[in-house]
C-alpha cells in the first residue's frame, strides 16, 4: 500500500525567494509531501499570483498566517495541511513558529530558529508541549559526505578528536557595505529584521551546528572577536570563535561576509590523533582522509564503502553530483519519517534543539566580544 502524502503549507518563499525553491523542491523531491498553499508574500495579491503559477487551489491561499491557521483548523483532520515550511526574514520565525506550534501544526524553519536564546527556549518548551515535529533546515547536514565524515568519526576511524576548524566565508556583503545608502537595502544588516547578528547568526551558526553534528560533541567555552568594520554599521559583517568543546578539544570557528571574491565557501576539518577529516561545501562530493604517512584519500557518494546512514542519504550511482537540493531533500525524508512517527536516524534531520544550541552560539559570541574577547561558558 502506498504511504500517504503530507500535506505541506508555506508562509513566505514567493516571488524573488530563492530559498523557496530549494524547499519546494526538496519536499517533492522524496514524494513524500504536497505543497498544498499557504501565503507567500505579504502582498495577498501576489501570493494568489504566486500560487497561480504553482496551480495550487486559489481556496487554500490565505492571506495571513492567522487566516491560515484559523481555516486549515476548520477543514476534517484528513484534509488540513500539517506541517508549515517558514522561510520569512528572521524577526518572523519566532512570532510564526508560535502560532503554528500552538495551532498543532508541525514545522520546518529556516535559520537561525529566532532572534534571542530566550525565544528558542520557548519554542523548545512549546515544541516538547504540543508535541510537534520541528526541523531547523541547517541544510549542509544533509548532504551524503558529511553524513559519511559523522558516521567514521563515531566509529572511531579518526581516534580521539584534538582538534576542530569550520570556516565560512562569502564575499557578497563586501561592495554594498561601504556605501551608506546600499548598506540600507540589505535586510540582514537591519537589527531589526535580521536580529543580534548578521554574520555569525547568518553563516557563522552554520559553522558551529557543522562542528556539533559531524563530531556528537558540545561547546562549552567560547572567545570571540567581531567587526562591524564601520561605527555605523551596528551587526557584524566578520567574526572569529575560539571553542572548548567537551574533552578539553580546542577548535574555530572563522566566519565573513566581506572575504572579497569568496562565493559559499564553507570548510570542515576534524582532526584526530589516528587521522583526519575535512569537508568543503563547494565540493560537497569528496571527503578527504589523511592519516600520517599515507597517501591522501578521497571518498565519494555512492560508494559501497560508505556507512548505512551516507548510503541512505545518496540518490544517484556513483559519479553522479549531489547537492544542495539533496541534501535539503534528506533532511525533509527525515523529518516525513518522523511526522509519520517511523523510525529515524539521530542525525536526520535538524531540531528544534539546535535552535537553541545555535542562538546560545550566537549570544554567547556576540557577549564575548562585547567583553573585550573574554572566554564565556555555554
Amino acid at each position: 500500500m502506498a504511504t500517504k502524502r503530507i500535506k505541506l503549507g508555506m508562509i513566505g518563499g514567493g516571488h524573488g525567494a530563492f530559498i523557496g525553491i530549494v524547499h519546494r523542491i526538496a519536499a517533492y523531491m522524496g514524494e513524500d509531501f504536497n505543497l498544498i498553499g499557504g501565503a507567500f508574500d505579504i502582498d495577498h495579491r501576489q501570493s494568489q499570483d504566486f500560487a497561480a503559477g504553482l496551480e495550487l487551489d486559489p481556496s487554500r491561499i490565505y492571506d495571513s498566517i492567522d487566516t491560515l491557521i484559523a481555516q486549515e483548523n476548520k477543514l476534517p483532520e484528513q484534509d488540513r495541511m500539517e506541517v508549515i515550511v517558514v522561510v520569512t526574514p528572521n524577526y518572523l520565525h519566532y512570532p510564526m513558529a508560535e502560532k503554528l506550534i500552538k495551532g498543532r501544526f508541525h514545522v520546518i524553519c529556516e535559520k537561525p530558529v529566532t532572534t534571542t536564546y530566550e525565544e528558542a527556549l520557548d519554542l523548545q518548551q512549546l515544541v516538547k508541549e504540543y508535541g510537534v515535529v520541528f526541523c531547523l533546515t541547517h541544510t549542509y547536514t544533509g548532504y551524503p559526505m558529511v553524513r559519511q565524515m559523522k558516521s567514521m568519526i563515531k566509529e572511531g576511524v579518526i581516534g580521539g578528536i584534538q582538534k576542530v576548524d569550520a570556516q565560512y566565508y562569502q564575499g557578497w556583503i563586501n561592495p554594498l557595505i561601504h556605501d551608506k545608502e546600499k548598506r540600507k537595502t540589505v535586510w540582514r544588516l537591519d537589527p531589526e529584521k535580521a536580529g543580534l547578528s548578521c554574520c555569525m547568526g547568518d553563516i557563522g551558526v552554520h559553522a558551529f551546528n557543522m562542528i556539533e553534528y559531524t563530531t556528537g560533541m558540545e561547546v562549552k567555552q567560547l572567545l570571540s572577536d567581531i567587526n562591524t568594520l564601520y561605527e555605523d554599521n551596528v551587526l557584524d559583517v566578520d567574526g572569529t570563535a575560539l571553542l572548548r568543546l567537551e574533552n578539553d578539544v580546542r577548535g574555530i570557528v572563522r566566519a565573513s561576509q566581506i572575504a572579497t571574491g569568496e562565493e559559499n565557501n564553507l570548510q570542515i576539518s576534524i582532526y584526530g590523533d589516528k587521522g583526519a577529516l575535512k569537508w568543503e561545501q563547494e565540493n560537497p562530493n569528496y571527503l578527504y582522509h589523511l592519516v600520517e604517512g599515507r597517501p591522501m584519500q578521497v571518498l565519494k557518494p555512492g560508494n559501497s564503502y560508505n556507512s548505512e546512514f551516507a548510503e541512505e542519504s545518496t540518490k544517484l550511482a556513483p559519479g553522479h553530483p549531489e547537492g544542495i537540493f539533496d541534501a535539503m531533500g534528506n533532511i525533509y525524508k527525515g523529518t516525513a519519517k518522523a511526522i509519520r512517527g517511523e523510525t529515524y536516524r539521530e542525525g536526520a534531520f535538524p531540531t528544534i534543539h539546535d535552535g537553541v544550541r545555535g542562538m546560545n552560539f550566537i549570544e554567547k559570541a556576540l557577549d564575548s566580544a562585547a567583553k573585550g574577547n573574554v572566554w564565556v561558558d555555554f
